[in-house]
């Protein structure tokens, strides 16, 4: 693997989370605030379907 496709990539990333706090900051503090209320349990799995999709777009990108 390229190491500049692993930094263009972690640079999209960042562009893509920077986005929201920036067009609606008070948007972004709410759901913020509403993940924090969430159970371990229900962060995890967001994560893991926050995985599976990345992974389903590499396997159709790619």
């Amino acid at each position: 693997m390229d190491s500049g496709i692993f930094w263009s990539a972690l640079a999209l990333v960042l562009v893509f989370e920077g986005l929201f706090p920036f067009i609606s900051p008070g948007g972004w503090r709410s759901t913020f605030q509403k993940l924090l209320s969430l159970q371990d349990g229900q962060l995890r799995f967001f994560g893991l379907c926050s995985i599976l999709i990345g992974l389903l777009l590499l396997w159709i990108v790619l």
